[in-house]
């Protein structure tokens, strides 16, 4: 890796001794968000993790909201969820309460997390690409920040609903256990904010010349297709609900293409190429 102008070169060594820095410090900022969010437990349990057992929910009334303005009457509205809480080991609600902080404190430091890589690739990069590199730091924390609010407000809620209230027999109470409830909400949120991330791995891979437009193009029935399929499993079995989560994610797919689109037309003008030589390799 190179050294920023002005500051001599670093050795191997050195690079490590960095390297364990940035992990120390984006470990530390993670910690500090844990505590804050295991001091906080009341509203980190009650406002936030379990808010969406409620049928007050802001998602549940927005869906209500739109069930009747779309003319299905109560057909999305949501007054029983249909299931209880139960915690079953001695150690339970403690293990919880730590997963739970812990999640909730990589959250909080993402942006802080996201910056400190960038503070480590930095010097090894051209003076443009640092440029870059700046709006890339606060839009991969935008991505990622959207990404959790959409699975929170809007995958979680929908499988919760769908998952937890489905019944094989009337006769059949669902008693769902609180480490899966707990696994639900944390994790979708924090895959959904890594799905988020597309465009701007795809902009990346585009930099680096490993995919193209064209190549996505190619790939965008496969890809719809998947999508749907996803949808359709953490969705209950309603178009509404599908396309509400289907449609954020064939965007993010689109906007992928349109930014590897936009560095290729770079690339084209950089090296003075037509899109046919680029293609043929020559």
């Amino acid at each position: 890796m190179a050294a920023e102008a002005g500051h001599k070169e670093m050795t191997f060594l050195e690079h490590l001794e960095e390297l364990r820095w940035t992990l120390v410090r984006s470990a530390v900022a993670i910690v500090i968000g844990m505590v804050a969010a295991f001091v906080g437990k009341e509203f980190v349990f009650d406002k936030v993790v379990l808010a969406a057992r409620s049928p007050d929910f802001i998602t549940y009334r927005a869906l209500c909201w739109l069930s009747r303005r779309s003319g299905l009457g109560e057909g999305l509205c949501i007054h029983d969820l249909g299931f209880d809480l139960q915690n079953i080991t001695m150690s339970g609600q403690f293990i919880t309460h730590l997963m739970v902080s812990f999640v909730a404190g990589l959250i909080i430091a993402s942006p802080y997390v996201f910056w400190e890589i960038w503070r480590f690739i930095a010097p090894g990069l051209q003076v443009t690409e640092r440029r870059i590199g700046r709006y890339a730091v606060g839009f991969a924390s935008l991505l990622f920040l959207a990404g959790a609010a959409f699975g929170y407000y809007v995958m979680a809620p929908m499988s919760i609903q769908f998952l937890g209230g489905y019944q094989v027999s009337a006769s059949v109470r669902n008693m769902i256990s609180l480490d899966s409830y707990i696994s639900t909400v944390t994790s979708i949120p924090l895959w959904s904010g890594l799905v988020f991330e597309l465009p701007l791995i795809v902009y990346v891979l585009a930099r680096l010349g490993l995919v193209g437009p064209d190549m996505l193009r190619a790939y965008r029935r496969h890809a719809y297709v998947g999508i749907l399929v996803v949808a359709a499993i953490i969705t209950p079995p309603d178009v509404t609900s599908q396309v509400l989560v289907s449609l954020p994610l064939i965007a993010l797919y689109e906007g992928g293409i349109m930014l590897a689109a936009r560095e290729e037309r770079k690339y084209l003008r950089r090296t003075g190429q037509t899109p046919e030589e680029s293609r043929s390799g020559k």
